[in-house]
């Protein structure tokens, strides 16, 4: 009799108070209108914007001039004139192989140079006279010509003992060392240039005629808070067949030589830029039978309206027709929304 008596003022008696705070709650939460339950939302005013009509993709840096550099000629490396990762000047004496036969060669040709132009200058002399016939002039300064035509040969294979950069850049890791025989196809190192960058990337072919030349787009790097800005400077003659792709090139300035080619870039392309759109966030967007609607915010109600949409980006669409500026648009709770339903601001955008 006790437990039964406990049982029906202790646990039963509690349940009614139980039921009122959970009624209670529930008001708080939703509110009530007239019987009807008033749904809390968000919403946002809508004023006119710069809305831009981005393509996201990725793309690779790479130099803007780069090569192997090798001796055009075969022989001993007997000098080595730079810094391993260090700027080289256009024209700078890198590495050099040995080239002593060439230079004696010129020597002896030289040398002969200075008796040569002496005969041509006494055969002139003669010839004005009379004294000498017109062949043996020209037997002379044929000579002449010959003796100097030797002389740009060995010349021009002594330079091509020499390893002289071809473009301002940086030089890698060098893979020789002096008294390496050196030959053509010898890789000494590696010259970059990385002033200016190219950016390449390739977009779907339906966006190939929205990419111009001079277009500009920004790219991010992986652990680079801010953006970077590049131009278009090229395109690909053609589609590749395989990718169905269009592969594009931009230059990034790079002044002070801080970003590496070789890296991976998240581009944004801007396709279009439109300056007075009217957009809602993509989540207040509801499609229904084939077509999209929104709701408004009218008089404390939910309205709903149909609409046309334009470009649409990460986080908003382009509303065309169907909405007007200083309308305010709920941006939550659309799934619970009905036609004339009793609702709440919470925040306002």
């Amino acid at each position: 009799m006790i437990g039964a008596g406990l049982i029906g003022g202790g646990i039963y008696s509690q349940l009614p108070k139980e039921n009122e705070e959970l009624t209670a709650a529930d008001k708080v939460m939703t509110g009530r209108h007239n019987g009807k339950k008033i749904l809390n939302v968000n919403a946002k005013i809508i004023k006119p914007q710069l809305l831009k009509d981005e393509i996201q993709i990725s793309g690779s840096l790479l130099p803007d001039e780069e090569v192997d550099l090798s001796f055009e000629t075969s022989g001993k490396i007997v000098e080595i004139n730079f810094e391993e990762g260090s700027f080289v000047k256009k024209g700078q004496l890198l590495a050099k192989v040995n080239d002593r036969p060439l230079q004696a060669q010129l020597q002896r040709l030289v040398s002969q140079l200075k008796l040569a132009e002496d005969r041509v200058f006494r055969q002139n002399a003669l010839l004005e006279r009379d004294a000498v016939s017109k062949e043996a002039y020209e037997q002379v300064k044929t000579e002449l010509a010959t003796l100097n035509a030797d002389i740009d040969l060995i010349e021009s294979n002594i330079a091509q003992t020499e390893l002289r950069a071809p473009f301002d850049g940086v030089i890698g890791l060098r893979q020789v060392s002096v008294g390496t025989y050196a030959s053509p196809t010898t890789i000494v190192a590696k010259l970059t240039k990385i002033s200016p960058l190219k950016v390449e990337f390739a977009v779907p072919e339906r966006y190939a005629n929205d990419v111009k030349t001079g277009a500009g787009l920004d790219f991010t790097l992986e652990g680079k808070l801010n953006a970077f800005h590049a131009t278009v400077y090229a395109r690909e003659s053609k589609i590749d067949p395989a990718t169905h792709t269009l592969t594009i090139r931009a230059l990034y300035p790079n002044t002070n030589g801080t970003v590496l080619p070789g890296r991976y870039a998240s581009i944004k392309l801007n396709k279009d830029e439109i300056q007075d759109a009217l957009a809602v966030p993509s989540e207040a967007i509801v499609p229904e039978m084939g077509k999209d609607k929104i709701f408004l915010y009218k008089s404390g109600k939910a309205q709903p309206i149909e609409i046309t949409t334009g470009i649409r980006t990460e986080a908003e669409v382009q509303v065309l027709q169907g909405l007007q500026a200083g309308d305010t648009v709920i941006t939550s709770g659309t799934l619970q929304l009905r036609t004339g339903l009793p609702v709440t601001l919470d925040a306002v955008n």
